[in-house]
């Protein structure tokens, strides 16, 4: 039955889990009209949120699930160096973010790693590509929510956007640095999906040569 006019709208930005993620689209993305206000203390980078047409995924509602994840104490805006503005279509920006279908993404992304084909997510010039795939299922090496996942993959893409680069495992059992290619494997840490934890430490690991 369809939901009733009270029930809370979904903020995932993605259809229902049962829905099957295409594997291809037409290459073509449709904007959000969504914006919102500066986010974090620091020089606000203006964004956009594009998705790739016929997946199923609302642009507006993706862009707010994003949006979340941006201001979340836990997030880059911990720092007071960073900050984030969500703009609407036709505004200029510093940096998009786009779902897109896998091959598309391995299109964007210029992907040749064969283990990689179709499974990662990048950041290409100015524009954080979030594979659909990842989006919508999460990953096998992440233990947590969809919705956790979802968290990492903005936060370590947005992370290069901001100047960040790749760190690896601290210690068994610690959790891994948002900048850890976790999809590659956890190396004895446990899954994390954010730079900060609660109480605002910074939960690095040593940098990847």
């Amino acid at each position: 039955a369809s939901p009733t006019p009270a029930a809370p709208p979904r903020a995932t930005g993605a259809p229902a889990a049962t829905a099957p993620v295409p594997a291809s689209g037409p290459g073509t993305f449709k904007p959000s009209g969504a914006s919102g206000q500066p986010q974090g203390t620091g020089a606000a980078l203006r964004w956009r949120m594009e998705v790739e047409e016929n997946t199923g995924v609302d642009p507006d509602t993706a862009a707010r699930s994003v949006e979340a994840i941006l201001g979340d104490a836990r997030g880059w805006t911990r720092d007071p160096a960073y900050g984030f503005h969500l703009v609407g279509a036709d505004q200029p920006v510093d940096f998009t973010i786009r779902i897109a279908t896998p091959t598309t993404t391995d299109r964007l992304c210029e992907v040749v790693t064969p283990e990689l084909i179709g499974e990662t997510n990048c950041r290409a010039g100015h524009t954080v590509v979030v594979n659909l795939k990842r989006w919508q299922e999460g990953s096998p090496q992440f233990s947590g929510p969809v919705e956790e996942y979802r968290a990492l993959i903005v936060n370590h893409e947005v992370g290069h956007e901001i100047g960040r680069d790749h760190e690896t495992c601290p210690g068994p059992g610690r959790p891994a640095p948002a900048m850890m290619q976790q999809i590659r494997g956890l190396l004895g840490c446990t899954a994390n999906a954010w730079p900060y934890d609660a109480s605002g430490t910074y939960l690095s690991g040593p940098s990847v040569p």
